[in-house]
This record gives C-alpha cells, structure tokens and sequence, in this order.
C-alpha cells in the first residue's frame, strides 16, 4: 500500500511542477536522441524512445566520437545510474544498472549488437568502432528481450551498408604508449547490395608498474575485424550479414594491497605474470520482410569465444598460489519477431526465441609450496525457448492515453558435468559430478502513458525481471552445488517534454524495484575462489534526471543525474557465525551518479580550417561499498575530460586528456586469502587522434 501511495504522489508532482507550452523537441536537433537521416536496423524495435514509457538514453556517433568513448565501461555515469567497474580485464565484465547487477555470474544487463544477444560476461568488454549509435534502456526488460535483463538492456547498432560511400582511416597515439590504427571502407556494389569492412588495431603500454618484475602489469594488445553485408532482395526482402572478429592479449590485474585509511592501492608487486587472453566471433544473418501493415524479422546468430587466463592468486612475491583458467563458448540463437507498423488505435509485437549455448572452462589450481594443486575440468550445456506478446491499445477514453500489456514464457534447461582430480603426493581423481535443473518463467509487464497534443509524455509502468539459476563448479559443501533463480518488480514513473522553442528537453523518472532472491557472490570457506548463493530479500529505489539544452546554435549541454539508494532488506550471511547483513548496501553500486558535457563548435570557413571543436565532460561516481559488510568504501570520486578537434573538408585532427585533474580513485576492490586488494583508477593521459575521409 505504501509503495502504491509513493508512486500516485509522486505521478502527481511530477506532472503538476513540470509543464511546457511548446511543441515536443525536433530529435534531428539533438543528436544525442536522434541520427537524422541514418537508418538503423532495429531487429525489435522500438519506436523513438522519447516518447516511450521507459528510462533511457540514446548516444549517437557524434556524441561518442566529441567524448572519445572508447569502450562501453567508458559511458559509466554519463548514463544515469549506470556503472561498469574496471575489473582488470576482459574476463569479466559486471555492469550495474540502479543497483542490479552481479559481479561473477551471468550479467543481469542483456547486451545485443545489431541484434545479436550476448550472453556470456567474458564478452561483453570490446572496443567501439563503427557504432552508429547506442541505446541504454533502464530498468527490467524481460517481456520483449526475456532472460537476464532484470536491470536493463544496451542496444548497439553499427554502421548500415546502404547509408554510406567512404573510406576512413584513422591513427592515434597517447602517452602510457597508447596507439590505435583503424580503416573501413563502405560501398555499394549495386543499388541493391551493399557493404561496409572495417578493421582496427590498439596497442597499449600499461598504467602500472609491477615492482618485482620491473615490467607493466597492464599492457594490452588487440585486433579487430567486422564485415557487413546488405541485400535488398526486393522490395519488401532485405538481409544483412554480419561477422565480427576480436583477438585481445592483456596483462591483467594491476592489484596491491589495499590500505583503509588512505582508500589507496599499493604498488603492482607479485612475481609471475598474470594474463587474459580471448579470441570471439559474433555472426548473424538478419532478414527483415516489410509490408504497409507489419514487419517480420528473422535473426540467427553464432558466436564463439575461447579464453584463457593465467593468475598470480597470492598477488605477492611469494611463490605461493598460481590459477590458470580457460573457459570456450559456442552458442546458437534464433528469433523471430513480428510487429505492427500502422499508427492504429490498436499496436502489437510478437515474437519466438530459442537458443542452446556449450560452455566449458578448466580451472588449475597449482599450490606451489606444497607441489599440490586441483584441476577441474566443467562442462555447462544449455538451452531454452521462449515466446512472448505485448499489446498496445492508443487513445482509450481520450486522445494520447495509451496502455500496454505484455507477457512473456521462458523455459530453460541446464546440466553440469564437473570431473576433478588432485595432483601431488596425494593425487587422486574423484567422483564425477552430474547434475541438471530446468527453470520456467512468466514475465508480465503492464505500462500506460499519456501524450498530450504537444507532445509532453507522462507514464507509469511495472515489469517483472527474471534470471535463471545455475550451479557453482568448485565447492566446499554439498548443498552449494546449486543457486536458485533471482527475480523483481520494477516500478516506475516518468515525465518526458521540452520548452523554449525546442532548445530544452527533459525527462525524469523515479523507479522502485523489489528485488527476491538475489544471487550474491561470496568467498568460499578456504577463501580461495568465490561461490554464488541465493540471499533474501533487497530493495533499490531512486530517481533520474536528464536535459539537453541548447541556448544557441553550435552549443550543447548534456547534463545526467541518477540516484539508487539500494539496501539489502534481508541477508544473512553465515548463519553459524551469526554474520547478518540485512539493512546494509548493496556491494558496487554508486549512490551518485552525475555527468556535465558541454560542445561547442566554431566554424571558421577558412582556407585552412572550417571548424573547431570543444568538448568537456565531468562525471562523478559515489560514493559506493566494495562487499556487502559494508567496510571498504570509495567515497564520491570525479574525472574531468576534454577534447578540441580542428576539421578541414576530409581531415579531422583532434588533442584529448583524460582524467585532467588526476584523481585519485579505487577502480576495483577484492579480498582473497586475507588480504585486500584494490587496482588504482587510470591516471591523466593525453594523446592525438588524425582521421581522413574520402
């Protein structure tokens, strides 16, 4: 009842303290909402987000090109309640959105490119290039994209091979010994067959000093290549191919011993080297069959990922404890989805999924002191089927009031095979261990808006979100095999509109989620490796702010707030030692999350230079705990950025810094073996960027 009360008040506030007279914003004047005359192909679609019952935030290729966005973790908090720590490597990738998240296991953030799911944590870290915009859609989108999307969804779209006729190569080089080189080429061979190839290669020296080596602890290196294909078939039949190839080999893991008191890392000191490498294919064919009334669309997909990673557990320079794991994935998915096209009172979208992923990881456990060790060798075949339905019913009782009701079914089965052997005086190979569950779920979502003549759009929505169960691969008791499904409600309220002759837009929401059963990570008993575990009960509640303003013509200001105020309501931790963390904070997710850029251009017109550009950004996270006890804290922390590029008809030669200020921060936080462990934020760094266009 209470929770019903907050979100009528809060409806009524909002809508009564925000009113505007002018019509809604012209999306081709902001670019960070709108590409203009790019096409993109939506495999599910949605129509402008800005005037749909949902909390997102759309950045387009100016907006990540004028920030120099360079992979996804780099938009934390310039998205709203969005954050995405650097782990240390590309093995894992935990992506917070207000509060949900999860560190080790499956994301609980669904990433698709060009409608492509990724299901897997180990890929969703890649370099951006070729990205013709990106969608981050907050709050659980089970109903249209189903499984592990409790905290939201991002979207990424490449370049369209029908959109464009150039060739584009680029070079930069930075301090740290940071240099990238990047080409693509788009074409059309005829009017009905189109193409875009695009390869890029970064290079990086590394941040941080490994004391017992001499040597950086954090260098990397990666190769990547995309090629796209179009065919218009014919008029109604049109498919696109894609593939996309990365090679990465990193030092990873620049961790020191982490002192309370001054919230810093020490140095890099541990004696053999640590690093992760991964090699990943994503494939799909895409064919979209359209008529005047609706819209049928076909993805299949491949994707394959083979991954190794070698650890120095202890981190010290003792020669105590080494991990070398490997783990490969193949998995193949196909959907089928089919909406409505006509502006009719009556809307629909429907859709079948089906997918089956081969996981497998080895896990080496070498105890060197001793000569002992454990090696366990997984296997975590699943598959799944879903369908799903949303209607729309526009203008009921009166023009602009609109409801929609969506459902979806998932139905997923998964099995472990786990073989483990020690090594060592005591060597011995033990039982195989089999086990299988199957997990099913009904996900509603019932939404309703309303948009005024002017085009001012007030909603309110609840949705469920759901993610499977699975099973933890090393284990200290028998009962810990198996973690149950996690599941939500998410409630939410928001206000969308503009004013001033279309050079304000703002839009606000306010969100409550009711969080059951949550999958939490927690240090096996040996505290030698981690273990997922169902807790109780948790709540995270909070607001969003963002404008676009736009005083004059050539100036911009994108300005983002989130709030998540996220507490454990139930958790108890260890029950034998009477270890309780109910009513704490919920581990890595910031309490703030604030962003101001600002771009203005100078056009100059001379015979030299036609324009230059100026891009800042502030962002500032915090502050947020690192584990549930609620000990290790990182207060609010900022990074300043910037950016000025001078253009002259085909050539754009751009100076960036990042991190102006050099803050001082903790980027990640563990704790194994006793000890903490932490990995400094990236200090200032400044580096050139040359692109040519022909």
């Amino acid at each position: 009842m209470n929770r019903s009360v907050f979100f009528i008040v809060s409806l009524c506030l909002v809508s009564s303290m925000i009113r505007a007279s002018e019509p809604f914003i012209d999306k081709d004047s902001i670019p960070t909402y709108s590409i203009g005359e790019i096409e993109i192909v939506a495999f599910k679609a949605n129509k402008d987000l800005a005037i749909q019952p949902v909390s997102a935030t759309t950045l387009t290729k100016e907006v990540l090109k004028n920030h120099n966005f360079m992979t996804i973790k780099e938009i934390s908090a310039f998205v709203p309640n969005f954050f995405m720590p650097d782990y240390g490597s590309r093995l894992t990738s935990p992506i917070y959105i207000r509060g949900i998240g999860s560190r080790i296991n499956a994301p609980s953030v669904g990433l698709y490119v060009d409608g492509i799911p990724y299901f897997d944590r180990s890929s969703y870290d890649f370099n951006i290039t070729d990205i013709e915009k990106i969608e981050v859609l907050r709050g659980s989108q089970g109903t249209i994209y189903g499984r592990n999307t409790m905290g939201g969804i991002i979207n990424v779209y490449t370049k369209s091979p029908f959109q464009h006729r150039e060739t584009t190569v680029g070079a930069t080089a930075g301090n740290y010994n940071h240099y990238k080189a990047e080409g693509s080429q788009v074409g059309q061979i005829n009017h009905a067959l189109g193409y875009i190839v695009s390869a890029n290669y970064t290079h990086r020296g590394g941040y941080f000093n490994n004391l017992y080596t001499g040597n950086k602890a954090d260098g990397s290196d990666a190769l990547a290549g995309r090629v796209r294909l179009g065919w218009q078939i014919n008029q109604r039949l049109v498919a696109y191919l894609t593939t996309a190839y990365e090679y990465s080999d990193q030092d990873g893991y620049p961790y020191g011993l982490y002192d309370t008191e001054s919230n810093k890392a020490e140095a890099v000191n541990y004696n053999e080297r640590s690093y992760y490498r991964r090699q990943m294919s994503n494939n799909g064919l895409h064919l979209k069959y359209t008529t005047a009334d609706y819209q049928l669309d076909s993805q299949s997909s491949f994707q394959y990922f083979d991954g190794k990673q070698g650890i120095d557990q202890d981190f010290t320079p003792a020669d105590h404890y080494y991990v070398t794991f490997s783990h490969q994935q193949q998995m193949v998915s196909q959907e089928i989805n089919a909406r409505s096209l006509k502006e009719t009172p009556y809307q629909w979208q429907t859709g079948l999924f089906g997918f089956y992923q081969h996981y497998g990881q080895n896990n080496n456990i070498e105890y060197r002191q001793s000569g002992n060790g454990m090696v366990t060798d997984t296997k975590n075949p699943s598959s799944g089927i879903a369908v799903y339905h949303q209607s729309t019913f526009n203008d009921l009782l009166t023009d602009g009031l609109s409801v929609t009701l969506g459902l979806r079914y998932d139905w997923e089965k998964i099995k472990m095979e786990n073989r483990t052997k020690t090594v060592g005086s005591a060597g011995q190979i033990l039982d195989p261990i089999y086990k299988k569950d199957t997990y099913s779920r009904l996900t509603p979502k019932f939404s309703i808006q309303y948009l005024t003549d002017k085009n001012h759009l007030t909603y309110f929505s609840v949705s469920q979100g759901y993610k499977a169960g699975g099973f933890n691969t090393t284990v200290d008791r028998e009962e810990d095999w198996t973690f149950k499904p996690e599941y939500s409600w998410t409630y939410e309220i928001g206000w969308k509109g503009s004013a001033f002759e279309n050079r304000l837009h703002t839009e606000i929401g306010l969100f409550y989620i009711d969080w059951r059963d949550q999958q939490v990570t927690q240090k096996k008993a040996t505290e030698q490796g981690f273990k997922l575990r169902n807790a109780g009960k948790s709540v995270s509640k909070g607001i969003e702010i963002t404008s676009h303003i736009r005083p004059v013509d050539h100036l911009r200001f994108l300005l983002s707030y989130g709030y998540t105020h996220a507490r454990f309501r139930e958790y108890l931790y260890d029950e034998s030692k009477d270890i309780d963390y109910g009513g704490n904070f919920l581990p890595l997710v910031p309490r703030n999350t604030f962003s101001a850029a600002g771009d203005y251009t100078l056009n100059i017109k001379g015979r030299h230079l036609e324009s230059i550009g100026f891009n800042m950004e502030y962002t500032g996270i915090g502050k947020l705990f690192w584990s549930e006890n609620n000990v290790a804290e990182q207060p609010y922390y900022h990074t300043l950025n910037g950016k000025i590029s001078f253009r002259h008809k085909r050539m754009t030669l751009s100076l960036w810094a990042k991190n102006i200020t050099n803050d001082s921060y903790i980027a990640y936080y563990f704790e194994s073996m006793g000890n903490e462990f932490a990995q400094q934020g990236k200090p200032f760094t400044i580096g050139t960027d040359i692109q040519l266009t022909f």
